[in-house]
């Protein structure tokens, strides 16, 4: 279930009042006349199914109420309640396949922007992986992957690709391009004062490195396991109930491939460079691509079973 609490200016409160009471799914409403004072207006609370979440906050926004007052939309994790009960089970579909368009938008927003947080985070998961692949430590590479934070700009990528977003969209590949380019410059540094204090060494770079040495070998199944793992992190983002993107950090190479290239560059590798580029590429190719298609079919399915549920109209000339 969602809650929604909802501030409406008081000239408005009946028309929300009836579209919350004609919105199947809805239950738990109450109105708290007055009691709004910035903005000024009337509380209105009320929970929802998720299936109905979408359609529902889309609504309220084509009223405006998100200008002239405000939308406030959190979960519900316990519900005891046999109206909640019986609200699932009229909204049409199940809560875990329902997307939250508005949400998804609100949650990649945060992740794509290139902030000096994002840019810490991947710089140092960046740095942990030139460690990782220079020690052939495939913990380290497996910690390096789980701090990256990269998955967020994909995933807005891909969803302002299917919303029609050019802005976001733009914003989404300045934060993943400049991220990465900040990220590997910075790399490539640490790895020259790691070489001044003999911590790193060219015999490292080029030694036999059986534990890390796919990260600079691109093959179809680098892109195969990122594209796997795009749908994946996809159904984390947008499903109620899965907490998979963890796991997705930890299957594609897009930060180690990036520490490798950096480290080669700083010793002048460019062989391993470009193969570290090609299995980035790839990476990020399959994820986006994945994502996308994740995404067009969630929404393809849901319109479909809206379409299912929506009541038939009555044959002409019945009475």
């Amino acid at each position: 279930m969602l809650h929604l609490r909802l501030i409406v200016p008081a000239d408005r409160s009946d028309e929300v009042v009836r579209l919350l009471e004609d919105t199947v799914g809805c239950t738990h409403l109450a109105v708290l006349t007055g009691a709004a004072r910035s903005p000024a207006g009337d509380v209105v609370l009320c929970d929802v199914a998720r299936e109905a979440g979408d359609e529902l906050i889309g609504a309220l926004r084509a009223l405006g109420i998100d200008k002239s007052g405000s939308i406030t939309v959190g979960d519900v994790d316990l519900t005891l309640s046999a109206h909640a009960d019986q609200a699932e089970e009229d909204a049409p579909g199940d809560g875990a396949d329902a997307v939250l368009w508005e949400e998804l938008s609100d949650a990649t927003h945060e992740e794509s922007t290139l902030s000096v947080t994002y840019l810490a985070f991947l710089s140092v998961a960046t740095m942990l992986a030139a460690c990782g692949v220079m020690l052939d430590n495939a913990i380290l590479i497996v910690g390096a992957m789980a701090v990256g934070p990269e998955f967020g700009p994909l995933a807005g990528i891909c969803t302002a690709l299917v919303k029609r977003v050019p802005r976001m969209a733009l914003r989404s590949a300045w934060a993943l391009i400049g991220g990465f380019a900040v990220a590997m410059v910075m790399t490539a540094g640490f790895a020259w004062v790691m070489d001044a204090f003999d911590l790193f060494t060219r015999s490292m770079i080029e030694g036999e490195r059986p534990n890390t040495a796919f990260i600079w070998q691109p093959d179809w199944m680098s892109f195969v396991v990122a594209f796997l793992a795009g749908i994946a992190g996809t159904l984390s983002l947008t499903s109620a109930k899965s907490g998979a993107l963890i796991g997705v950090a930890i299957s594609v190479t897009t930060v180690p491939a990036a520490a490798n290239a950096a480290v080669a560059f700083s010793y002048k590798d460019y062989g391993q460079m470009s193969g570290s580029a090609g299995q980035l590429l790839a990476n990020l190719g399959g994820i986006v691509l994945a994502g996308t298609l994740t995404l067009l079919v969630q929404k393809g399915l849901w319109a479909a079973r809206r379409r299912r549920a929506a009541p038939k109209p009555a044959p002409s000339g019945s009475m």
